[in-house]
């Protein structure tokens, strides 16, 4: 019996319910956004540019050396700081993020390749047991991989809608904002176009009906006698009258109409529209805000960290005090309040201090205890001496 050679698929195609809908209804200019359209709105460049340098800010710490070397330096073409923005601004623009691990005979990780989610197409396979990944390269050398396991890729999602096996784009939410803004931007442009700019109304009484010329005429005399009086009065006889024109509020309530798309936008981010030079909560503190913000980028790191940890099989934190707390003031702060309650001893403040690069680890001991100034007026320490002499 003959054997013949059949083709076999790769795996299923991965598909949602927005899938479903958008072919029912191919009309739907909706569904996409546009990643490079929408960093030249101001309030998403700036939310994309601030959520992904804080996250590229903080320290992705492995307890496997490793997993900390890759971290430290996943790639060859660019430093860790541009390589893992990179990652995080398209984590927020697309919901997914890919970077292709080479590793050696022996499994390590030797570098991370960036890879544009245009350049990775997801499949399922048929028994449902895992991912695999057609990839294609930019190094003609490396040309097109097909059926790549999910072990060789880093894919890290946000909110998915078919069990985390791909992300679903932030910007998916602001189809109709941007559109609104996009609409309100040009409507403003025509308007502002087509308005009329003069500095004030020349009017001639009892002067029967002019020409175009002569009006026109009338009006660069005009011009041109203001020009030499030097700021000086004008003089204009009884068959004349000027009224100068005032801004009126129309047009800056045009120019503010669609203000609150920016707080759409903060919305859909999950942070506060005060990041982007919105007014906010007027009455929400700055540690409030910032306790927000924290809470706002641990959401995204959690999404991180859970891929890094299965992909490399360690226990991969990222910490976000450098990012919040750039100087370390706040955390000296609470370290210098746990020493006053009695909560560490100073010696120990003192290591918590070094280790967190406030103070120099070099830094010489204190040569005697240090003892807390007291600001009580009880305190007889800071008073004179007394007087032992009874003369």
């Amino acid at each position: 019996m003959p054997l013949f050679n059949q083709k076999v698929s790769p795996g299923l195609s991965i598909a949602d319910d927005t899938d479903i809908l958008h072919f029912l209804n191919p009309d739907n200019s909706d569904k996409y956004v546009d990643a490079r359209t929408a960093l030249k709105n101001s309030d998403i460049y700036s939310i994309v540019f601030q959520l992904s340098a804080d996250l590229a800010n903080g320290k992705l710490k492995a307890d496997a050396p490793r997993a900390q070397g890759i971290l430290n330096n996943p790639t060859q073409t660019s430093n860790a700081h541009a390589f893992w923005q990179s990652m995080f601004a398209q984590l927020l623009l697309g919901g997914e993020c890919f970077a292709y691990r080479w590793r050696n005979q022996n499994g390590t990780d030797m570098t991370w390749e960036y890879l544009r989610p245009s350049q990775v197409t997801p499949f399922l396979l048929e028994d449902g047991s895992g991912l695999i990944y057609n990839i294609n390269f930019d190094e003609p050398e490396v040309g097109v991989m097909e059926a790549v396991p999910q072990s060789d890729l880093i894919h890290i999602r946000l909110l998915s809608q078919n069990g985390g096996k791909t992300g679903i784009s932030p910007l998916s939410a602001l189809a109709n904002e941007l559109q609104i803004k996009d609409k309100s931007n040009k409507l403003t442009l025509s308007a502002l176009g087509r308005s009329i700019i003069a500095p004030g109304i020349l009017s001639i009484k009892h002067g029967g009906l002019l020409s175009d010329e002569d009006k026109a005429s009338r009006s660069r005399k005009f011009m041109k006698q203001t020009s030499k009086s030097e700021n000086g009065p004008i003089v204009i006889d009884d068959l004349e009258e000027y009224t100068p024109l005032e801004v009126k509020s129309n047009v800056a309530q045009l120019l503010n109409q669609v203000s609150w798309t920016g707080a759409q936008i903060a919305k859909v981010y999950g942070v506060s529209d005060s990041i982007i030079n919105g007014q906010g909560d007027q009455q929400s503190s700055i540690q409030m805000m910032g306790n927000a913000y924290v809470k706002s980028l641990a959401r995204y790191a959690k999404a991180v960290t859970g891929e890094l940890n299965n992909k490399l099989n360690a226990n991969i934190n990222l910490d976000l005090r450098s990012a919040i707390d750039p100087l370390g003031d706040s955390y000296a702060t609470t370290i210098s309040n746990l020493r006053k309650n009695g909560t560490i001893a100073a010696n120990q403040a003192a290591w918590l201090l070094k280790e967190s690069n406030y103070f120099p680890k070099e830094m010489p001991e204190a040569s005697t205890p240090l003892v807390p100034i007291s600001t009580s007026k009880d305190d007889k320490s800071a008073e004179g001496g007394d007087n032992d002499d009874e003369d």
